[in-house]
């Protein structure tokens, strides 16, 4: 006796899809009817193993309603439309680049070396509120900070806090034209040493003053310069007789038998005591005299 067969009426009807592959006695098939007339061993396969503990890898993915959440519990990370939230900080183990401008609602904790090529800052205010007492630029001493461009700092700058280095540490940026306070911790202005350096430019000046003038025969015993006598700075001794040498005929006069006055503006005189001397002037002599003239 022949065995008894049962077929479909209506036959079940398979088909695969995208990435779906499909076999019947591992012929492949799109689309095919099994009536249940002959013995088949279907199956439907993927381009990738899709098991818990496998690595799936997806071109794209579509979420609905557009929100993805990795991980479980209190670890999880959320990712939506133009959002990224954890239930715990977000971590990035490796560099994190952002091709475009970068907006910051809230606050921001920096807690590793900052490397920049270049840095543009605009701000109305900031506010800078220290937790431990110290806001730190870099792990050590070693380490230093540059800006290309300005700084301006609104409040005290300390350079070294450091007493027992050669450099001490500066409080202050002064623009006292008087330097009445003598600090040993403020910095001063161009303005300040101008002023101030002017205030000694006269002792300078008449420092430096050496000049020569030749002189005329007035009588045996003076002789006129057309020039004027520097006039010595308030504290410096008045300027004398010491503060010249006289030449006769390239033989130096001594100082003691020589007397000067200032007559006018074009007339210095020189008047010699020719006893002391031991000769006195002749119309022929030259006379010159070197030292503090006023130029």
């Amino acid at each position: 006796m022949s065995d008894i067969i049962f077929k479909l009426k209506n036959p079940l009807t398979i088909s695969s899809s995208n990435f779906v592959t499909t076999t019947d006695n591992d012929t492949t098939f799109d689309t095919k009817e099994f009536d249940g007339l002959f013995k088949s061993n279907v199956k439907f396969s993927l381009p990738q193993a899709v098991g818990t503990t496998d690595s799936v890898q997806f071109n794209q993915v579509t979420l609905s309603p557009n929100t993805l959440t990795v991980g479980t519990g209190s670890n999880t990370i959320v990712l939506k439309d133009k959002s990224i939230s954890g239930t715990s900080p977000i971590s990035f183990q490796n560099d994190l680049l952002v091709t475009q401008n970068t907006t910051i609602l809230d606050g921001f904790t920096f807690t590793g070396t900052l490397a920049t090529g270049s840095s543009t800052i605009a701000t109305s205010s900031v506010v800078i509120e220290n937790q431990s007492g110290s806001t730190i630029w870099g792990e050590n001493l070693s380490q230093k900070q540059f800006f290309s461009s300005s700084l301006e700092v609104t409040g005290s700058v300390l350079l070294n806090k450091d007493d027992s280095v050669p450099i001490r540490p500066f409080d202050e940026i002064s623009n006292d034209t008087s330097v009445s306070d003598e600090s040993n911790t403020a910095l001063v202005t161009e303005r300040v040493a101008k002023t101030f350096l002017s205030t000694l430019k006269p002792e300078r000046n008449y420092l430096r003053k050496s000049f020569v003038h030749t002189g005329s025969f007035i009588s045996s015993t003076s002789v006129k310069f057309v020039a004027t006598t520097a006039s010595a700075p308030v504290g410096m001794t008045t300027t004398s007789e010491n503060d010249f040498m006289f030449f006769i005929n390239g033989m130096v006069m001594e100082n003691d038998a020589l007397t000067i006055q200032q007559n006018s503006s074009t007339d210095f005189r020189l008047t010699i005591n020719s006893s002391e001397l031991g000769y006195s002037l002749e119309s022929d002599d030259e006379v010159i005299g070197f030292g503090k003239f006023n130029s």
